[in-house]
């Protein structure tokens, strides 16, 4: 068994982290996939459909406020290892191919099989390989990319009706979600826990409402 794995999110400051595994499947590349940032929200809706449908898929979560729990005691790298980790303890594949979430590939490899020979159910040899960009080098690799980009986009706009806001797509620099974020931690005196605390950006937002809120102050 081979599968691709990719993450979506992990660089916003708002909303979940998502990690998805698919397993390879003949007729893969027939259907167009390729790296998620290169097609259409519709598209990628299509081809997740098409992908969730015709084989294996596993998605692990982790929403704002684990990772900023998660952050107290490991780094962003470390998370993600665990992550990649875990998905591959699901399917126990014979080989892996991941897009690499660390600047240094090999060391992601050497890290994550470390996390894989010492999680539970770690019952056989893998081959790993990993690689900057897989997602535009490996049709399963694009397919794990396409199903995590899909279900963060879901989970955003979840969000967003449940706040009643438009949040934009969550990440620092997105005009949309900088004011959002600016409105919120304005407006409101605790930072939600769809907001990552531990992301400087939230500490640079609220360090330049402090500071207009001195300025203002001044002339009163």
């Amino acid at each position: 068994m081979e599968i691709g794995i990719d993450e979506a999110g992990k660089g916003p400051v708002i909303g979940s982290m998502f990690v998805a595994g698919v397993s390879n499947f003949e007729g893969l590349e027939a259907i167009g996939v390729k790296d998620s940032k290169k097609l259409s929200p519709k598209k990628r809706e299509y081809l997740a459909e098409l992908i969730e449908d015709a084989t294996v898929v596993h998605v692990v979560e982790m929403s704002a406020s684990e990772i900023d729990e998660g952050r107290k005691s490991h780094t962003l790298n470390e998370i993600m290892v665990e992550l990649f980790s875990a998905v591959i303890c699901r399917f126990q594949p014979d080989r892996a191919i991941v897009d690499a979430a660390d600047v240094n590939p090999n060391r992601f490899a050497m890290n994550l099989r470390a996390s894989y020979e010492r999680g539970e159910g770690a019952e056989r040899e893998i081959e790993i390989i990993s690689e900057s960009k897989a997602d535009e080098r490996y049709p399963v690799v694009s397919a794990a990319s396409i199903v995590a980009k899909v279900r963060r986009d879901r989970s955003i706009r979840q969000l967003e009706v449940e706040i009643g806001a438009e949040i934009g797509s969550g990440y620092p620099a997105d005009p949309k979600t900088v004011q959002f974020l600016k409105r919120l931690l304005k407006e409101n005196g605790d930072i939600p826990p769809y907001v990552r605390r531990s992301w400087k950006t939230v500490e640079r937002t609220l360090s330049s409402i402090n500071a207009s809120f001195v300025r203002q102050s001044r002339f009163v």
